[in-house]
This record gives structure tokens, sequence and C-alpha cells, in this order.
């Protein structure tokens, strides 16, 4: 992605030479503003045809990085020197000074760790200079991008030195920027977030006290709000991942022009960002942003206008605005043909197919998806995702067998393609386990979850991904009687989405209540009764007291309650089911009766009567988890 401009950064080096931040360049933030001449952008466009995936943009940073080491401006060591050597000898100043030099004249990486030797030799433990040079080694290796062990071995080095001159400065954010950026290369995302979040901390108080410019703060404070970006998604956090994200947009406004070009692209980027969580609604706005903005610098022809609408067209869907979204799309489509996108165009195809199958145009999409199969080679990607689209046009017309010979041949191709693209392969079948389910297929929804699962638990950042399936592997054992079989997965799927959500996520209090159901399927009635009672705490908040599943996570704490023998607590419980359903109005006139119902039986019970029928005191066997289009998103 794009790295932070140098001639910015040139600008930071002139108001603080005294800093080695005059050589560094940040990924992902804005590139050269000066390189950019509106009237040349179209004929740019066609370089940049890599996919633009409308619900992962990359976040990487890498880092701070070294751009060139001959690019350093400044020699921050010997100014340092001054500050820190009070009565050096002359020779020893000389000295000091030619190493310095060497030093910053270093390129090569063997250059640099023999200069450094020196370097070590010449000052102490303790000296700020050293810190610098730690720290700039750190630089070099992140950039060279293949040892982030050592990386984070020279960046410790580099805190140590800055720690015990204790000082809370723009070089300690730097360098925690820098171990995060390392850590999370080494996938150990939670010591990754715990030194990103300290860097945060110490850059809002250097901006809060004024200490240090703006100009300077504004571009570590970005590499590490993205850092925080990249590391929160990999943990599945992506709603907090948005807020980072968000902050990154703000401080790109700073030092761009509000109308350029780059400021559209990094719109459409937080669209993506907000399609990734279907949160479609906040999506909206930055989307017609950067098609406002690409337009208005661009024309209604480019490129970049074409994957705004192609984007556009995807929130639109999301949105059940269909109409919308078709007309969207075919807007893309003209414009991806005309520019000779061939790869985008037939992704497009695609997605114009499922927003005819969400209309209901069934026959429109599998002919359109019929076009596409034909331009696609025998075992690629594109082509299983597309017998995947055509298996649910055709499951959505009850042409069953059609339907499930397209996941035959998916299934087939994407089995060749797991090591290559595990992510996308684990969603496909995901996928395909759904359109399983809605035939009644369920043996064959269990085993592609299984795989799915298989293929997830191998890739860290995808622990929410892992969760998810889990819980719905879990609740479909439950549905085909495998209860003991079912309490595994259901367990991980917990830990592994609060982990990822938080422990107040809808999604956790479903299956809290599935949990519940299999505890009192196996006859362990207490064990039941803890699950209902978080998930009923659960849905309480996330979802509301009245909404229908955290009415029936009540039901089935109370009936828990009374197989027990708890019958003051059953019957507790049971009233405040009434009293919500109450609140529904006349369109719960069933639901009132039956909970009712239940109640006066629990009356008879706790008065000593018999009620032999236990099919009406038993608790619901498991809440459907909510059906999310989520993996098909995922593969656009």
């Amino acid at each position: 992605m794009r790295r932070y401009s140098y001639s910015l950064l040139s600008k930071v080096a002139a108001t603080h030479p005294s800093r080695i931040v005059s050589g560094f360049c940040f990924r992902d933030f804005v590139s050269d503003i000066k390189s950019i001449t509106p009237n040349k952008q179209n004929q740019s466009q066609l370089s940049d045809t890599h996919h633009h995936r409308h619900h992962k943009p990359c976040y990487r940073t890498h880092g701070l990085i070294l751009q060139e080491i001959h690019q350093f401006q400044n020699n921050p060591c010997r100014n340092l020197s001054s500050l820190v050597d009070q009565n050096p000898r002359k020779s020893k100043k000389k000295e000091r000074s030619e190493i310095e030099d060497e030093f910053e004249s270093a390129v090569s990486t063997e250059e640099i760790m023999e200069a450094l030797e020196a370097m070590k030799s010449a000052f102490g433990n303790n000296d700020v200079q050293l810190g610098w040079a730690y720290l700039k080694v750190g630089l070099h290796l992140d950039r060279e991008g293949e040892n982030p062990e050592k990386t984070l071995e020279f960046a410790n080095k580099a805190l140590d030195v800055f720690d015990r001159n204790n000082k809370v400065s723009l070089s300690v954010a730097m360098t925690l920027q820098l171990m995060g950026s390392a850590c999370y290369s080494l996938k150990r995302f939670n010591d990754s977030l715990g030194y990103l979040n300290r860097a945060n901390r110490i850059l809002s108080r250097l901006e809060l006290e004024g200490t240090v410019n703006e100009s300077d703060v504004g571009p570590v404070m970005h590499a590490v709000q993205m850092e925080l970006a990249n590391v929160k998604t990999a943990l599945g956090r992506r709603e907090e991942a948005l807020v980072n994200l968000k902050r990154c947009l703000e401080l790109k406004q700073y030092v761009l022009e509000p109308d350029s070009r780059e400021m559209g692209v990094a719109n459409r980027e937080l669209a993506e960002a907000y399609v990734a969580v279907l949160n479609f609604k906040e999506g909206l706005p930055y989307c017609l942003k950067a098609l406002q903005i690409h337009e208005k610098q661009l024309g209604d022809d480019s490129v970049e206008v074409a994957r705004d609408r192609r984007l556009l067209g995807v929130v639109y869907t999301g949105l059940e605005e269909h109409e919308k979204a078709l007309e969207q799309n075919e807007l893309s489509q003209k414009l991806l043909k005309k520019w000779g996108l061939e790869s985008e165009l037939l992704r497009a195809e695609v997605d114009a197919a499922n927003i005819q199958i969400a209309l209901g145009k069934y026959d429109e999409a599998v002919s359109t998806l019929g076009g596409v199969v034909r331009q696609t080679e025998k075992d690629s990607k594109t082509r299983a995702f597309v017998f995947i689209s055509m298996a649910n046009a055709l499951c959505s017309q009850e042409k069953y067998e059609d339907s499930k010979r397209c996941l035959e041949i998916s299934s087939g191709i994407l089995g060749k393609k797991e090591s290559e693209a595990p992510v996308e392969v684990a969603e496909a079948y995901t996928e395909m386990a759904m359109l399983y389910e809605t035939m009644n297929e369920l043996e064959a929804a269990i085993s592609l979850l299984k795989k799915s699962l298989a293929i997830l638990e191998t890739v860290p950042q995808e622990l929410h991904s892992e969760g998810s399936v889990s819980a719905r592997l879990g609740w479909l054992l439950l549905l085909t009687g495998k209860v003991p079989q079912a309490i595994p997965y259901l367990e991980s799927a917990v830990e592994r989405l609060k982990e990822s959500f938080g422990s107040k996520h809808f999604g956790v209090g479903y299956i809290y209540n599935n949990l519940g159901a299999a505890y009192l399927e196996l006859d362990r009635p207490q064990s039941a009764a803890q699950m209902f009672a978080s998930a009923k705490e659960v849905m309480d908040v996330s979802l509301g007291p009245h909404h229908a599943d955290s009415i029936d996570a009540c039901q089935n704490l109370s009936k828990a309650y009374g197989t027990m023998g708890s019958y003051t607590l059953a019957l507790e419980f049971q009233q405040r089911v009434i009293d919500a359903w109450e609140s529904h109005g006349p369109s719960a006139h069933d639901e009132i009766q039956e909970a009712r119902q239940l109640l006066e039986q629990l009356k008879e019970k706790a008065q000593g009567s018999s009620c032999n029928d236990e099919d009406e005191v038993s608790p619901r066997k498991a809440l459907p988890l909510p059906r999310s289009s989520d993996c098909a998103l995922n593969r656009r």
C-alpha cells in the first residue's frame, strides 16, 4: 500500500533536526502529494490493477521503516552528543564524529551491523545516540521484512536505552510502534497490542502537552493507529478496529487536500472496512464520498469510479436496496469493460447475479452465472465461487439436485486450493454448508464445516471466523442428536467469540443458550441453568429484554429451574416471560397464551400436583444461529 510522503517527513526534519525521523518512511499513510497530477491520473490508473476486495482492505504498515540511509538530512547522534557529553577531549570528539558519520552512511545490512559495533564501543550503554542507532537498525531490518525476531531484538535494546533516560518522547513512541509491528509479523497479537497501546498513550500525552509539533506526531500517530487496526482485525475485534481506521482518515485530512484522489481511496477503504462487519449503513456515506471525490478529480469514466460504484452496489445489496445495487453494478461493469479489467469485471458480474438472486430473478441469475463460467479457467477459484452462487440460485428455486451438483463441482476445485488460499476456501466451505442446511442435507453441512474449521485453526488472524464456524457446527450437531460431540465445539466457540467480540456480543448469548440445551439433554440441569442465565444476561444487553430471542432465553431459564425443582425461581422467570410478550401487544397473542399455560403448569407442580407432560415443560432444544451473508461478501 502507500507510504508516508518523504516530502512531508523532510518538513518534520527541518523543524527538529536532532531527530532521526527525517529519514523515516511510514507505510500505509500517503504517497507524495506533489507526484499527483490531475490531468494525467486516468493514464496511470491501469497500473493499479490489483483486486480491491470490498471486505478486507489491507491495513499492514510493517512499522516505521527507513527509506534510504543516504537520504538522512541530519546527524541526530552528533546533535544529541552535545547534550550528553559535557567535556569530551577534542580527539575523542573527532573519533565519535567519525563513527557517527560511518554509521549514518552505512546502507547494506552488513555495513550497518559493522558500524553499529563501532558505535557500541564508542558510546555508553545509556547513551541516547546508541538508542537511536539500535532503532535505526531495527527499522532497517523491518524494511527488509525477513527477520521480525531480530527486528524486535534491536527495538527492545533501543527501548531499554530510552527508558533508562526516563523520557517520555517521540522516540519511545516510534520504538514501541516498531515493536508492535514486529510482534504482529510474529503473530504475537496480544504483545503487539500492548506495545501499540503504550505508544498511543505517549503520543496522546505529547499532543495534549504541546511539547512536540503536530507535524511530528501525526505520521507516528498514523502508523500506530493503522497497526492497531491490523492487530484488532487479526484478533477478530473488527468493530474496535474501525475506530482506529476512522482516526487514520482524520489524520490524513491534515496533510491531504480534501478532494485529492488519495482522500477518495481512503474513504473507500473505510467503507470496505464497514462492509467487512456488515455495517452497510455506516459504510454508505464514506463510499458516496469516495465516488464524489473521484468523479470530481478523475471524471465519470475512471477506474477509481468503477471501483467505487462496484462497492456501492455491494453496500446497497446489504441495505436490501437491490434496484439501486443493480444500477450501480451495471455502471461499474461498463467502466471495467472499457478499461479492460477482466478479472474485476468477472467479479462484478457475479455480484450482479447475487443481486438478481436477492430480487428473486433466479433464471436471470443462472443465465448471468453461466456466462461467467464460460470465461473462467477449469480449476480456478473464480469458477468455484461462481458455481456456489449458481447453487444458491438453484436452491432458491428448490432445484436441489442441480444445486448439489454445482456444490460438488465447487468442492472438487476448492479442495485443490486449500493451501493456496486457506481463508477464502474456508469461507466458501461455510457458505456451501449453509446451502446444504437449506436442503436439509445436515451431514454434508457438518462435514464441510469441519473442513472449514480445520483450515481456520491454522490461521491465527481468523479467530473470529473460527468461533463462528465452531458455533454453527455445534448447533448442527445438537440438531442431529450428537449432543456429546456438540458441547466441545460450543464451548470453544464461546471462548473464541468472547475474545474476538467481547463477552456481551449477541452471538455469545446464542451459544450459551445452545449449551444450556445440550447440558439439559445430558441431565445436567444445574449447568443448563447457569448457561441459560448467562444467555439471558448477554441477550438483555445486546438485543434488549423484549427481543424474541431474549424472551426465549428467559423461558428456557424458567423451565430449567422447574426441572431442578426450584419452583420459586421458575415462577419468577415465567412471569417475566409473560410480561415481555405482553409488551409486544396483540401480535404476540399465541406466545402469551403459551407462556400463561406454562405458568399454570409450574404452579401445579409447585403445589405438588402431577404433571406428566414432559414435552410441555422441557426447554427448546436450541436457538438457531443468525444466518449471515458474511461469506459471500468476503469473497467479493
